[in-house]
């Protein structure tokens, strides 16, 4: 069968065994805490991850309000690169400690832009109208679930918005002739898109070299939102969650299989194996993805699966272009299996939703009474 390795492909997706070594889908694993520990232990090793440092001292930037909806912009440096900008919504008026949600934006193709992708708080730049209604149905899905009363936040990760590269601080042999005059035009954010498009497998390259993935930079800094988030004295942090659907959704499983602090977790329009990455998709993903060696290990949906009994609910699209069906129901299969097996049956489902890749409103409704089951107590 065709696939991204011509004849080599039955070889390389072969190489892992199934189940991996260290899934809890294997007769040995019994005890679930000792499992976890020893899993997520080289999870984590594999990750690589970056020195961020401990809970970012934040600086409020203005707060708004908008539509129902209290908006505090803060801004805080890491160790490295640009400050990262966020914000923070809740229902206007709310006292007291609400639950939390790290809400993660997606990719989208679209790293000039981060947090705006799913926020709405003011007049918003047209291409960000275009982006909500073609990805979420017209909605800013952190605004909804903050006014059903959810302290959320949402962060520029790493190479997005805030923390792009600046055409500035780069090599002319690489940039293009790529400028910022004028940043907000749709003329030159395009063009910044496509020079970033272009620049991931270098980054990519150079995280290697430095001896870091890019998932451990994003995992690393989603952490240090979440001990922002979690610091809150609006927030109780006995109940935070997160989700986002690609990218976001990409996040959300190496997050909530990296940080016991996650108590119910939402990935949108992300999950399948790697040995669907291997053979078929992995034309249709970025650099982000990949962390070297792991497939040995775990296959991914047993990255989310490191939480278990953690409240896990994973939304797919039939028609998403991103993955092949029969990889998304084996996904499903497998965390069923890691689920069943730590008895915890019930914290579990998957649903497949008609349509491409996208987090509609019937979906977010779904998330939402997810988010409402699990961290509303």
């Amino acid at each position: 069968m065709a696939n991204m390795l011509g004849a080599y492909g039955d070889w390389a997706a072969g190489l892992p065994a199934d189940p991996p070594r260290l899934s809890f889908r294997r007769p040995e694993f019994t005890d679930l805490n000792a499992w976890r520990r020893q899993a997520r232990a080289r999870y984590r090793e594999a990750l690589l991850q970056p020195a961020t440092g401990g809970v970012p001292a934040a600086t409020v930037l203005s707060h708004s309000e908008h539509e129902g909806v209290s908006i505090e912009h803060v801004s805080w440096q890491l160790p490295y690169g640009p400050a990262t900008e966020a914000v923070f919504l809740k229902p206007a008026g709310a006292n007291g400690k609400l639950p939390g949600v790290l809400a993660l934006h997606d990719h989208g193709g679209n790293k000039y832009f981060g947090l705006r992708k799913i926020t709405r708080t003011g007049t918003q730049h047209p291409m960000m109208a275009r982006h909500q209604n073609h990805y979420y149905e017209g909605m800013a899905w952190a605004n909804e679930l903050a006014r059903r009363g959810y302290g959320v936040l949402v962060h520029d990760t790493f190479t997005f918005a805030s923390r792009r590269m600046r055409a500035g601080d780069l090599p002319a042999v690489i940039k293009a002739g790529l400028v910022e005059q004028d940043p907000e035009s749709d003329k030159e954010i395009e063009a910044y898109n496509r020079f970033a498009s272009n620049h991931e497998h270098l980054i990519a390259k150079s995280l290697f070299c430095a001896g870091l993935t890019w998932p451990g930079v994003f995992c690393a800094e989603d952490q240090r939102a979440l001990d922002y988030l979690c610091s809150r004295p609006d927030i109780d942090a006995s109940r935070v969650g997160c989700g986002g659907l690609s990218g976001g959704g990409l996040r959300t499983v190496y997050l909530t299989g990296a940080d016991p602090r996650i108590q119910c977790a939402v990935p949108v329009g992300m999950m399948t194996t790697w040995r669907d990455y291997l053979l078929n998709k992995c034309h249709t993903h970025t650099w982000m993805i990949y962390i070297p060696s792991l497939a040995r290990d775990l296959d991914y949906p047993e990255i989310l699966g490191l939480a278990a009994p953690v409240p896990v609910l994973v939304l797919n699209n039939r028609q998403d272009q991103l993955f092949t069906m029969p990889e998304m129901e084996r996904a499903d299969r497998i965390l069923a299996e890691v689920y069943r097996k730590a008895k915890a049956s019930d914290r579990y489902k998957a649903n497949f939703h008609d349509g491409p890749h996208k987090f509609d409103r019937a979906m977010q409704a779904e998330a939402f009474a997810w988010f409402d089951k699990w961290l509303k107590r």
